[in-house]
C-alpha cells in the first residue's frame, strides 16, 4: 500500500505543481501577444457553459469565402498558445493554414476525458467524478463541432490533439469515434486508465475497422518509472510493478497497431528520453503536426525554383500536387498560395519565359477566380506582349472584381496607348 501510496502522491504533486506555475504565470503576464479570441456555447449534453479559443490563421480575410482545416486542442486554456506559436513557424510549407480551436477542461477536466468509471486508482479510494467521456463525445459531435462549423470558416477535415487525460480521450475518439477526426494527436496518453480498459477495448476494434486516410501521432515522455533509473525502453515491458504501468500501456497501444496495420491507419510513434510529462507536450505538438501532415509538405521545390524546368513539367508538378490534396482533404484546394503563383509569374518575366509566365498567372486565375490581382497580373503579362486588347480586357475584369479606382485609371491609360 505505501508504494501504491507514494505513486499517487508523486503524480498528484507532479501536477499540482505543474498547473500552480502555469496560475502563477497566467496572473502575472503581460502580454507581448495574445493568442485565441474567447468565445463559449451552452451545452445541452453537459448542462454547462463550455469556454472556448478561437485563433483565426494570419491570412483570414472576412470578405472572401475561404475556408480551413481545424484543430482541436484540449486543455485550450494551457495549449493553445503553443499550439500557435508551432502554426505560426510552419503553416504553408509543412502544415497548411488552420483554424485553431482551444477548448477549456479547466472544469470536470477527470470527467469529461476518462473513458470509464473507477472508484479506486493504485489501490487508493479515487472520488473524482469520472469516466464521461462518451458524453462529451456527444458533446462534440452534436453541439460543439455544429456550432464551430456554423459560425467560423472551416472545413469537415479535422485535427484532435490532446494531453494525458485528453491523450485518452483522443484514443477514445479514434477508437470509438473514428468519423469525427481526420487526424488524432495523443501527447502521452493515460491508456492505464482503469487496468487499461481502452487498451484491451482496441484490440479486437483495430483489427475489424478500416482506418483509411486517418492518421495518428502518439508521444511517450522520458520518465518509464520514477523511482528507478535503470528501467529504459529496452526493458521497461518486463517490468510489472505498477510504476511502470504508465509506459507500458503506451508501448503496448503502439505494438498493437503495428500489427493491425493493414486497417489503413497512418501512424507515428516517438519517444522523447529528456521529456517529463509536463514538458512533452511541446515537441510532441511540433513534431506530431509535421508528422501528421507530411503529405502537405511540397515536393519538387528544386524543379520549381529552377527556371531550366520545362513548362510541361512544371504543369505536371502543380497538377500532382492539386489531386494530392484533393484526395487528401476530401475537397478542392490550391494546390499553392496565389502569391506563390503570381510571384513564379513574374520571376519567369524577368527571365523572359514569357509561356511559363502565362501558365503561372492562368493558374492564378482558375485556383483563385475571385482575385482582381490575378487578373491584373495577366493583363501585365499581355502588356509586355504588346497586346493591349487582351490587356484592356484583364484588367477590366479586374476593376469588376475589385472596383479598386487604381484598376479604373490602369484601364484608362491602356486604352490611350491603345489609341496612339
Amino acid at each position: 500500500m505505501r508504494s501504491k501510496l507514494k505513486i499517487g502522491l508523486a503524480i498528484g504533486f507532479i501536477v499540482f505543481f505543474q498547473q500552480f506555475v502555469k496560475a502563477q504565470a497566467n496572473q502575472n503576464q503581460q502580454f507581448l501577444q495574445q493568442v485565441g479570441v474567447t468565445d463559449s456555447l451552452y451545452s445541452q449534453i453537459l448542462n454547462e457553459s463550455r469556454t472556448i479559443y478561437i485563433q483565426l490563421p494570419v491570412s483570414y480575410n472576412p470578405d472572401k469565402d475561404q475556408k480551413y482545416p481545424v484543430v482541436f486542442i484540449l486543455d485550450g486554456e494551457i495549449f493553445l498558445p503553443t499550439l500557435s506559436d508551432v502554426q505560426n513557424y510552419y503553416s504553408g510549407g509543412f502544415t497548411p493554414e488552420m483554424v485553431l480551436i482551444g477548448i477549456s477542461n479547466a472544469k470536470n477536466r477527470i470527467r469529461d476525458l476518462t473513458t470509464s468509471t473507477i472508484s479506486t486508482k493504485y489501490g487508493m479510494p479515487f472520488n473524482d467524478e469520472n469516466g464521461e467521456a462518451d458524453h462529451f463525445a456527444e458533446f462534440f459531435e452534436k453541439e460543439l463541432i455544429p456550432f464551430i462549423e456554423n459560425k467560423y470558416p472551416v472545413t469537415n477535415f479535422r485535427t484532435l490533439i490532446g494531453h494525458s487525460y485528453g491523450g485518452l480521450f483522443a484514443i477514445y475518439a479514434l477508437i470509438h469515434h473514428p468519423n469525427l477526426f481526420t487526424n488524432y494527436l495523443a501527447i502521452d496518453p493515460s491508456l492505464d486508465w482503469d487496468d487499461q480498459k481502452l487498451l484491451k477495448e482496441a484490440q479486437g476494434l483495430l483489427a475489424t475497422q478500416t482506418y483509411e486516410n486517418k492518421s495518428l501521432f502518439m508521444s511517450l515522455g522520458g520518465q518509464l518509472h520514477m523511482q528507478n533509473s535503470k528501467i529504459t525502453l529496452d526493458n521497461v515491458m518486463q517490468d510489472t510493478t505498477e510504476f511502470t504501468l504508465f509506459a507500458r500501456s503506451n508501448i503496448a497501444f503502439s505494438n498493437e497497431l503495428r500489427q493491425n496495420a493493414k486497417n489503413g491507419l497512418s501512424f507515428e510513434w516517438k519517444f522523447y528520453p529528456r521529456d517529463l510529462h509536463g514538458t512533452i507536450p511541446f515537441p510532441s505538438i511540433m513534431d506530431g503536426l509535421i508528422s501528421l501532415f507530411e503529405w502537405y509538405q511540397m515536393e519538387n521545390t528544386d524543379k520549381i525554383n529552377s527556371f531550366d524546368t520545362p513548362k510541361e513539367e512544371l504543369l505536371s508538378i502543380i497538377k500532382y500536387r492539386e489531386k494530392k490534396l484533393k484526395d487528401h482533404f476530401g475537397y478542392f484546394e490550391p494546390p499553392y498560395p496565389e502569391e506563390l503563383l503570381n510571384m513564379s509569374g513574374y520571376m519567369n518575366m524577368e527571365m523572359e519565359q514569357l509561356e511559363k509566365t502565362k501558365m503561372y498567372f492562368e493558374l492564378a486565375i482558375e485556383y483563385y477566380p475571385e482575385s482582381a490581382n490575378a487578373f491584373d497580373s495577366m493583363a501585365e503579362y499581355y502588356e509586355t506582349k504588346g497586346d493591349l486588347t487582351n490587356a484592356v480586357k484583364y484588367v477590366t475584369k479586374a476593376f469588376e472584381l475589385s472596383g479598386s479606382d487604381y484598376y479604373k485609371k490602369r484601364i484608362e491609360g491602356l486604352k490611350m496607348r491603345k489609341s496612339n
